[in-house]
């Protein structure tokens, strides 16, 4: 596993001396790459290197030991299992709790809120109004998942998974979205900063939507809606988490134990069990027709800015500026290729200043990239749409799959051009190469 930390203070000690990876590398006798590596957490420098490496940051040698000894990072993993009504959410848990214990994670769940408000007699019904009902939920949901978090920090255990039953942007699906935005404001947040605390989403769809045979309401007190008010809720509910980096729909194709064994695949990959594989599949498409994908209630917007960093090896090293209108989150990628449609794929979030100072590494051989995406839920399956601002007449479709046999059922509404997903002229880090002779060519 590797130890974040210690790369990130390791990171922050050449940077203050003023040296580069090259440099430090040069006075070691050492390669750059080796350099890179501790700062990635993915190796320690030899305790032979230490009072060289003292000498140069100017710290004491047991400053550094301390560093080389302390205990590895622990994984602490938070993700959201929602749905629609009669989703089988509650067995769901079961399967993850048992599932992932075997594999030696502490999981931890953060219960429903609303079901635990409404069978307290707190209710959209009881309370001055919904907004007043909805304030009170999104208090008590941020309340609990802070609560567990501490708990986690506090634990022995090196892997840990916490999983909420419904997150904050279920509440969206609940009520107006100038409301939603008002009650997050008075709340000092917003929709962004909260979609995206959690490291992923796992939508199950209701039974309503092609099981509806099984569908009931005998299971749930907090359930009241009939199938056709359960079909509209569950494509709001998708809709509310359209926009999330890691959005996954579980839909009723196959039986129900088959439907849950391909939640816990689809979890399993995501955090690296074995290890983080993403299959992904992309497209060339004509210019969409813009005005119609931000009208769309399944269709989120979002802004992204790309940076290739330096690197020895053949690992690919990002950092991403991700949101809108000002409220932007950061993330560090790193991609390692398996096969054209495999690769192994590690991520994590970054401080604003952390962002800031791996920009200072960035490939100056590489352009920045720039564009906004589109994400889209369409028929059960989550598609992005790559706007680049130098592009006027086509853009790239991509999809994430669960299996290399898994069919894409692409929405006519969407041209595809060609399918690109083995062709290295529209991978963004070619593009970040030869953007100047793609300009030309579109």
């Amino acid at each position: 596993m590797k130890n974040i930390e210690l790369g990130n203070q390791l990171y922050k000690l050449r940077i203050e001396s003023g040296y580069s990876q090259e440099d430090i590398a040069m006075m070691l006798n050492i390669t750059d790459g080796a350099v890179s590596k501790w700062e990635n957490g993915e190796s320690k420098p030899s305790t032979s290197k230490l009072p060289i490496l003292a000498k140069i940051y100017g710290v004491k040698v047991n400053e550094l030991l301390e560093l080389i000894n302390q205990k590895e990072e622990k994984q602490k993993i938070k993700i959201v299992l929602t749905g629609g009504p009669c989703a089988g959410k509650t067995t769901a848990l079961n399967w993850i709790n048992n599932y992932f214990s075997k594999r030696g994670y502490r999981v931890l769940f953060v219960s429903e809120t609303a079901t635990e408000l409404i069978s307290n007699g707190i209710a959209p019904w009881t309370c001055g109004s919904n907004y007043d009902y909805q304030t009170c939920q999104i208090k008590l949901q941020k309340a609990k998942e802070k609560v567990i978090e501490e708990a986690a920090d506090s634990m022995k255990s090196d892997k840990i998974l916490i999983v909420c039953d419904r997150g904050v942007l279920d509440n969206k699906a609940y009520i107006e979205e100038v409301e939603f935005r008002r009650l997050l404001k008075e709340l000092k947040t917003n929709e962004i900063k909260e979609r995206d605390s959690y490291d992923a989403v796992f939508h199950l769809v209701s039974a309503a939507k092609g099981k509806e045979n099984v569908y009931t309401l005998a299971n749930n007190i907090a359930r009241t809606e009939t199938i056709d008010e359960a079909r509209k809720l569950d494509d709001k509910i998708i809709s509310a988490w359209t926009g999330h980096p890691h959005l996954r729909i579980i839909d009723n194709s196959t039986e129900f134990e088959e439907k849950l064994e391909r939640l816990i695949k689809e979890i399993a990959s995501f955090i690296g069990e074995p290890e983080p594989m993403e299959i992904e599949r992309k497209y060339l498409i004509e210019f969409p027709n813009i005005k119609e994908l931000e009208m769309m209630p399944n269709c989120t917007k979002v802004d992204i800015t790309q940076t290739y960093l330096k690197t020895t090896d053949d690992t690919e090293r990002r950092v991403r500026a991700r949101g809108i209108d000002g409220a932007y989150l950061y993330y560090l990628t790193e991609k390692k290729k398996i096969s054209n449609l495999k690769r192994i794929e590690t991520e994590r979030k970054l401080t604003q200043d952390e962002y800031i100072n791996l920009l200072m590494e960035a490939d100056n051989k590489l352009h920045t990239i720039h564009k906004t995406r589109y994400c889209l839920a369409d028929n059960n399956q989550y598609f992005e749409i790559d706007i680049y601002s130098e592009w006027d007449k086509q853009a790239i479709l991509e999809i994430e799959l669960s299996s290399e046999a898994q069919a894409v059922i692409i929405p006519d509404y969407l041209k595809v051009i060609k399918e690109v997903t083995d062709d290295e002229e529209y991978k963004n880090y070619q593009m970040a190469k030869d953007m100047p002779k793609q300009l030309i060519k579109k």
